[in-house]
């Protein structure tokens, strides 16, 4: 028989039983009516699954739902409406220009011969005289002056929409917007200051020769490598200055201090910064608020760039020994992935690689400076193909002028920063030449000028960042959405 010891009180019933003890509920059940507990379990797991059952048949029923159905009729009703209206307009235009035309012509016609036969009448009577001439001139001019209005004719384009617009809108009140086709995108010519633009100094509303950023969308905030203040700076969006992130401790080569540092990297997953300190021949992982706490990762390199690819390997473009390094995790010297083969213009050359960026598929997009080309080089390739550039150093759209910053979106078009032909250039995949995003109006401060831009970068909406390394600043330029339409 069981002891007492061996008993304890059922919830349900509040008998004194031996007990089992439900590791959900943590309640103590008699053996009977935990068999009872667990039959309820499984009946509410039962209506879960039916309940899925439902959602799943709602789910399928509101792919057909009338009401999206209404919605599209109501979009296409509006896109009907729009093109008889616009159709209808056209026609207004057109029958007003041929009836304007028509009836100055004819009027121009009827004067003409008017004029013509007064010089035949006054030739074959042979009596004129200089005031004649004069008035015969007159009227020619006159004749020659309503052709001109004639030809002057134009269309205005009135700023008043001529149909209403028609958008999407979801329960949250978030509007969505057309995708527009990336390499189609267009920005306004004159751009706003993001940060900086104060002169050259060392507040934390300025900045000195910045040389590259990196934006961290998590956190709608831009690092920038604050070169010259030998600094990296952390801009929030809208602010009217700058924070201190890194360096900020004079020049020089302690854990503490940065040597014109020329990039910088957010790297979440190790919760750190990594920086391109050119000055100092290195690459060091700098970790958030432990000054002292720094690792160098790769020493004694020339180097101009970083960048991490999707499996975080470390790239590092080496500007004197005209090649691009990789590092996986626990090497020591690193593998040539780009040039290597000494300075020059071959395709399996460089000369002063400067800015990097790695693709999906781990291809590399190098701005090749020196030799005024961007090459792309794909993973495990003995050379690489020339992308943009390559004609020589120029202004024209097949040419570049030492370019520095880049980005690729997801259509394989190349953006460059064209630093000494102070603009930014969209190179189209497959393109021959260029075509002009911002800048281009000669070196200046102007809002529609750059000096010198080094890097470039997009938000999430699109819009431009430049760093514009000769006006110590950076400068956005918003999507233009006027011409994106």
């Amino acid at each position: 028989m069981a002891t007492d010891a061996n008993k304890t009180h059922c919830v349900t019933c509040g008998k004194e039983k031996r007990a089992v003890r439900c590791e959900g509920c943590l309640q103590l059940f008699c053996y009977d009516h935990f068999t009872i507990h667990r039959q309820d379990l499984n009946n509410q797991l039962d209506e879960i699954e039916i309940n899925r059952d439902l959602f799943r048949q709602t789910l399928n029923e509101q792919t057909n739902h009338p009401q999206i159905h209404i919605l599209i009729q109501e979009i296409d009703q509006w896109e009907k409406d729009s093109i008889k209206t616009i159709q209808q307009t056209a026609s207004e235009c057109r029958q007003i220009l041929i009836q304007h035309t028509t009836k100055s012509v004819h009027q121009i016609e009827v004067n003409l011969t008017r004029l013509t036969n007064q010089l035949r009448d006054t030739r074959q009577d042979n009596d004129f005289n200089e005031y004649d001439l004069n008035q015969f001139n007159q009227k020619s001019k006159h004749l020659a002056e309503e052709l001109d209005k004639l030809i002057n004719v134009s269309i205005l384009h009135n700023s008043e929409q001529l149909i209403s617009k028609i958008s999407v809108v979801v329960p949250s009140g978030e509007l969505l917007s057309p995708v527009v086709n990336q390499d189609k995108i267009k920005w306004k010519k004159f751009g706003k200051t993001f940060a900086g633009g104060y002169g050259e100094g060392s507040q934390l509303n300025q900045l000195f020769y910045p040389d590259d950023m990196f934006l961290d969308n998590d956190e709608q905030r831009i690092y920038i490598a604050d070169s010259s203040n030998h600094r990296i700076m952390k801009w929030k969006f809208n602010a009217t200055s700058g924070q201190i992130v890194a360096g900020g401790n004079g020049q020089g080569d302690r854990l503490d201090q940065l040597n014109q540092p020329t990039h910088v990297i957010v790297d979440r997953s190790n919760e750190c910064l990594i920086i391109c300190d050119r000055g100092n021949g290195r690459v060091v992982r700098w970790y958030s608020n432990d000054d002292l706490n720094q690792e160098i990762v790769v020493s004694n390199i020339d180097c101009s760039c970083i960048a991490l690819d999707n499996s975080g390997n470390l790239y590092v473009s080496d500007w004197e020994n005209n090649e691009v390094r990789r590092w996986k995790d626990g090497d020591k010297t690193g593998t040539v992935v780009a040039g290597g083969h000494g300075k020059g213009s071959h395709l399996n050359q460089l000369y002063h690689p400067s800015y990097i960026v790695v693709g999906e598929d781990h291809e590399l997009y190098i701005s090749d400076c020196e030799n005024h080309r961007v090459m792309k080089w794909m993973k495990g390739a003995k050379e690489g193909t020339v992308i943009a550039g390559g004609h020589g150093q120029g202004n024209s759209l097949t040419q570049l002028s030492s370019p520095t910053g880049l980005a690729v979106d997801d259509l394989g078009n190349v953006y460059i920063a064209d630093c000494y032909n102070h603009r930014v250039v969209r190179w189209p995949k497959g393109s021959r030449e260029g075509t002009l995003i911002v800048g281009g109006n000669g070196r200046g401060k102007q809002p529609d000028q750059l000096g010198c831009p080094t890097g470039i970068l997009f938000d999430r909406h699109e819009n431009l960042y430049v760093v514009d390394w000769g006006n110590n600043r950076v400068q956005k330029f918003d999507i233009d959405p006027d011409k994106n339409c």
